[in-house]
């Protein structure tokens, strides 16, 4: 099986696993999906959504989010992890939306990553989920992933990034990092992974993995 064939064969394995495929975090619209891709950072897509709706309950748009202080969304956002830095990240970019973007969330990468706290992913999140704009954001599943399918060195995920916008076809871009996403939680896990159960990996993964396994 050449490179083309194996990237034909995840293709369509995840389109048939994943032909509906929910977006991981709760959102209502661009600000709101910012805002819980900005907190998924070092956390999970369940705590998140554990903790967001008591964080819009009181703010769910620039303007109300900055008549709370920093300390107050701190304390809200807490229990996600990196809170200093992400509350700051929050308030700061709301103030910035509404002083230069009339409150709404910017539909460009550029723009967007120069918000506070809003790095490569995240917008690249924002323009793929909320504006339908063709983007690959990597995170720890995909890099994973791609790694154990041959796909990428595993070197960066700047690297997995540029080998999967290569690799597969920029209409399906949108869709593929989330099918991954979900294949990669539900049958290639970094931790308790069985390989049997793994169709893609075991059909097209590395040989140097496969060997581990004894396939």
């Amino acid at each position: 099986m050449n490179k083309a064939d194996k990237v034909s064969f995840a293709i369509k394995t995840l389109e048939e696993r994943y032909p509906t495929i929910p977006i991981p975090l709760d959102h209502k619209d661009p600000y709101t999906l910012l805002i819980a891709v900005l907190l998924s950072a070092q956390s999970t897509d369940v705590r998140v959504n554990q903790i967001t709706p008591k964080l819009f309950a009181k703010a769910d748009n620039p303007t109300d989010m900055i008549k709370m202080s920093v300390d107050q969304i701190r304390e809200i956002i807490k229990p996600v992890g990196l809170s200093p830095m992400k509350s700051k990240g929050i308030y700061g970019l709301s103030h910035i939306l509404l002083e230069q973007h009339d409150g709404k969330v910017p539909q460009s990468f550029e723009a967007l990553e120069a918000l506070p706290a809003v790095g490569h992913k995240t917008a690249s999140v924002v323009m793929a989920q909320a504006f339908g704009v063709p983007a690959f954001p990597v995170d720890t599943h995909i890099h994973r992933l791609m790694y154990r399918w041959g796909f990428s060195n595993g070197k960066s995920v700047v690297q997995t990034e540029r080998d999967a916008k290569r690799l597969f076809p920029k209409e399906k871009w949108n869709d593929l990092h989330l099918q991954i996403i979900w294949y990669g939680r539900e049958y290639c896990p970094a931790r308790g992974w069985d390989l049997s159960k793994d169709i893609i990996t075991k059909t097209i993964g590395r040989k140097s993995i496969l060997k581990k396994f004894n396939y």
